[in-house]
């Protein structure tokens, strides 16, 4: 027989059983589109992450006070509006700040930020900026209402240096600014009743200011959204936020002149900060971090979950090898009188073993295709499911050619390899007995 022959054959032996061979299919399907969807989800998630976190900019450092050495990510309480982690990432209006909050449970007087901690991480080589930030939650009246706003202090120098804001209306904070803020677009458009525009005053913890600028939508960001904080600088921020003592800052940006040396700037700012804190590697109390780092930390830990998840939905496709074997024997069983005339009119060994080859590899093939198919229509309706990482904006599952092509091939493999038992013991029926079979 030509290969045209056992394929027409195959198809045509498929074709007359096609509840069984749906069931059949059904393994490989359900485990071909598990396997590829959750792949896609997690390149996905990693996609997004990294443009979220492109946001950072390869060249900003941040120190916070607290030092974890159980946890890459810290822990302890998220901050306000959620996290990841123990990471704060987030900022309205294109802003993204990285922090790493402690593990302790307790904070010592020794663990906080000061003005000395900048005046000497301002003296190290390759720091060309330092932004300040003082960072709380208060209470936020406009006219009859009220809100419990996130607060951010920066200085307003260095704000726009270490940190990416587009303006929507108004201008950005200036040197001379003590009552003035820039507010993100979801509080001043749909937090309140009415909105706020600029020139109004908003009352923040019984202080009153004026909106200055209103920053552009960024949507939600990772670990919460900073299109409701509220920016003012970080002077005036000590009168309104209460977990900030004067002279004390929750975390510090640092903006390095050269991005290449970053890791030797971070190792720079940690020997330096340890001498003029008076403490040791062994009792450090503040953690100095890059956004490369973080990037590459989260990065690891959604491989690691997509690895995972991925292991779990690959025993559907055992199930569905299972399938294929169980079928293919039934095959041989239905057809063993079938194959008896086709040895006796001179197919040979080896012409039998392609045939059944061929079926179960034509199992494989088309549950990977119909897989593949499922897996593209989920990934790509993901938004209708609710599933949107955390991030904000449109999700989508990123599943490249390669994995199709890599899904449908090893699909196809397994369809052959469950279908090769059974297509051996055809093949060595003897015409004799094949013809003689009840």
């Amino acid at each position: 027989m030509k290969i045209k022959d056992s394929f027409g054959l195959s198809i045509n032996s498929i074709l007359h059983r096609r509840l069984r061979a749906w069931l059949t299919l059904l393994g490989i399907i359900i485990g071909v589109a598990a396997v590829v969807s959750i792949i896609g989800i997690g390149d996905g998630a990693q996609a997004s992450v990294n443009e979220r976190l492109s946001g950072f900019g390869a060249d900003i450092i941040t120190v916070s006070p607290g030092f974890s050495r159980t946890s890459s990510f810290g822990g302890g309480a998220p901050p306000s509006g959620g996290g990841f982690g123990g990471f704060d990432i987030g900022g309205g209006g294109g802003q993204r700040t990285a922090t790493v909050r402690s593990s302790s449970s307790q904070s010592s007087s020794s663990s906080v930020l000061t003005t000395q901690d900048i005046s000497i991480i301002k003296g190290i080589s390759n720091v060309l900026a330092v932004n300040q930030i003082v960072s709380g939650r208060s209470k936020v009246t406009f006219g009859a209402e009220q809100f419990n706003a996130s607060i951010q202090g920066v200085n307003p120098l260095t704000w726009t240096s270490t940190t990416s804001v587009t303006l929507a209306s108004g201008r950005l904070l200036g040197s001379s600014d003590t009552r003035n803020i820039v507010i993100g677009s979801k509080l001043a458009s749909g937090t309140f009743a009415n909105p706020v525009t600029l020139g109004r005053r908003i009352d923040v913890n019984g202080i009153s200011f004026t909106v200055v600028g209103i920053l552009a939508s960024s949507g939600s960001s990772f670990g919460g959204s900073g299109d409701s904080t509220i920016y003012m600088p970080y002077s005036s921020a000590w009168d309104v936020v209460s977990d900030v003592n004067k002279n004390q800052f929750s975390s510090i940006q640092v903006k390095v002149a050269d991005k290449s040396t970053i890791s030797q700037t971070v190792t720079d700012i940690t020997n330096t900060l340890l001498v003029s804190r008076k403490t040791t590697s062994k009792s450090q109390n503040f953690t100095v971090t890059s956004s490369e780092a973080i990037k590459a930390q989260v990065e690891s830990v959604t491989q690691t979950l997509t690895l995972f998840l991925g292991a779990i939905a690959a025993v559907s496709l055992l199930v569905g090898a299972v399938g294929v074997a169980n079928s293919m024997f039934t095959s041989v069983l239905e057809k063993t009188r079938e194959i008896g005339i086709l040895k006796a009119l001179g197919a040979t060994n080896r012409e039998v073993l392609l045939l059944f080859i061929i079926e179960s590899g034509l199992f494989g093939f088309i549950g990977g295709v119909i897989g593949v198919v499922i897996a593209l229509l989920f990934s790509s309706s993901l938004d209708l499911f609710g599933i949107s990482f955390g991030l904000g904006g449109k999700s989508t599952g990123l599943i490249s050619i390669q994995l199709m092509v890599f899904a449908i091939i090893l699909s196809t493999v397994i369809g052959i390899v469950s279908g090769a038992v059974p297509a051996r013991n055809a093949s060595k029926l003897k015409p004799v007995d094949a013809l003689k079979y009840e």
